[in-house]
């Protein structure tokens, strides 16, 4: 089979220009589009106004969906039980253990109430609730993602969400059972099969038939994260997601055809994937070149896989483990795999990344579906300041304050003082009469 093989870009940390050469190939400037705020913007008012008549047109429009009603784009706990009940017996226990997996990994991650009393008999804590109702946004487009339906709906579901709500632009249909079957077992109330902005707009602001929610997660094309940003602030959101991403730091000792399919795995998914290997051996680099001309033509998906190389892969050379550790903290990944003989030592160093994959076992595709962890991670640098998503998303925390009579008049006090110097007369007032 004869196919054009990528032409990867490669960076080396010794140039004068690494730096400057990095940032252009991350190009993370996607967001800021002026044209596609523009049009987010137009649906989202649109489906704030209208409410269904709006999302249908824009479902028949954008999706090719043409419904009456959204009764027809609705699914109900009964037809994702039939979707459960009717898969193979392999895609079955492969759902099942998969999402047993990640429920386990979430049962840790609950968060607790407490409350301390100190020497005053006040009482301070901290009560831990779970929100009312959220929605999931699950991507539908090029391919179906039932492991995104179990890593959002679980964690929610482990938090003790009232309503879960899931919007995925995927038919109900045998083609599309996994998706519903997983909703199944998410705990999943309602799944509405639309996508795109104006999927976002129906959760954030409600409309005839879908319930405006307080929390949105999951990731999805640019056009879903535009309208997740342009929407925060009316309803949360778990981050602001782009394409996803996966840097390898590898020691040159892992079989070059592992480290070739784990790209591979990463560039499938869609033409603006990022995938990059890390490697102090320009010799490795090499190899890895070689794994990829052999086995790209071996790929289903291999135009994409091509094209995100192309486009967006990036080989680069450094000079030791710990340097390669830095221009990772730099890039923050989405998924950082360490193949290194210690990758514990290595991982120490790590300041930025969504997960953290160790030892040349670990590919990132186990985390993709089934380790645990949900994969619904940050991206395009904000593994900075954004986390994993987990049970905590799906709870909030208010504090307690319980004064007694002794301890309202010390801190009455203190407060009337602070207040004063504020020139707010009215809290320095409200402390003292607690005096």
């Amino acid at each position: 089979m004869s196919i054009e093989l990528p032409v990867v870009t490669r960076l080396d940390t010794r140039s004068s220009d690494f730096d400057t050469a990095l940032r252009a190939m991350l190009n993370r400037a996607m967001l800021g589009n002026p044209q596609i705020n523009q049009i987010v913007s137009g649906i989202l008012t649109d489906v704030a106004t209208r409410g269904d008549a709006a999302v249908l047109e824009y479902t028949k429009r954008f999706d090719r969906v043409a419904a009456e009603s959204m009764a027809d784009l609705t699914v109900s706990r009964d037809q994702m039980q039939i979707s459960l009940e009717r898969l193979p017996q392999r895609q079955s226990w492969a759902l099942r253990d998969a999402a047993s997996r990640i429920r386990d990994y979430h049962e840790r991650q609950k968060q607790s109430s407490w409350q301390y009393q100190d020497a005053e008999g006040s009482i301070y804590g901290q009560k831990i609730s779970p929100l009312d109702r959220v929605g999931i946004y699950v991507p539908g487009g090029k391919a179906n993602y039932p492991s995104s339906m179990l890593m959002n709906g679980i964690p929610a579901q482990v938090a003790g969400v009232g309503q879960i709500i899931a919007v995925v632009p995927t038919r109900w249909n045998e083609q599309g059972d996994l998706v519903f079957a997983a909703a199944a077992l998410a705990g999943v109330e309602r799944v509405v099969t639309i996508g795109g902005a104006q999927a976002i707009a129906a959760l954030a602001y409600g409309t005839q038939s879908v319930p405006r929610v307080d929390k949105i997660t999951g990731p999805g094309n640019i056009y879903v994260t535009v309208a997740k940003k342009q929407v925060f602030g009316d309803v949360g959101i778990d981050m602001i997601a782009g394409p996803s991403e996966l840097t390898i730091v590898c020691d040159g000792q892992t079989d070059p055809d592992w480290i070739a399919m784990d790209l591979f795995s990463q560039a499938e998914h869609d033409e603006q994937a990022q995938s990059i290997l890390i490697s102090t051996s320009a010799a490795y680099l090499d190899k890895v070149t070689a794994s990829i001309a052999r086995l790209l033509p071996t790929m289903e998906r291999r135009e994409i896989i091509h094209k995100s190389l192309t486009n967006r892969g990036i080989f680069i050379l450094a000079r030791s483990l710990e340097e390669a550790a830095a221009v990772s903290n730099t890039i923050a990944p989405e998924h950082l795999e360490l193949s290194v003989s210690d990758p514990d030592s290595l991982a120490a160093r790590i300041t930025h990344a969504g997960a953290l994959f160790l030892g040349r076992y670990s590919a990132e595709v186990l985390g993709d579906y089934c380790a645990g962890p949900s994969h619904v991670l940050p991206t395009s640098g904000t593994a900075r300041f954004f986390s994993a998503l987990g049970v905590y998303d799906f709870q909030k925390r208010s504090s307690i304050i319980h004064c007694s009579r002794q301890g309202a008049a010390t801190l009455a006090e203190i407060a009337s003082e602070l207040a004063s110097n504020e020139f707010l007369q009215a809290h320095a007032h409200s402390a003292d009469f607690r005096r």
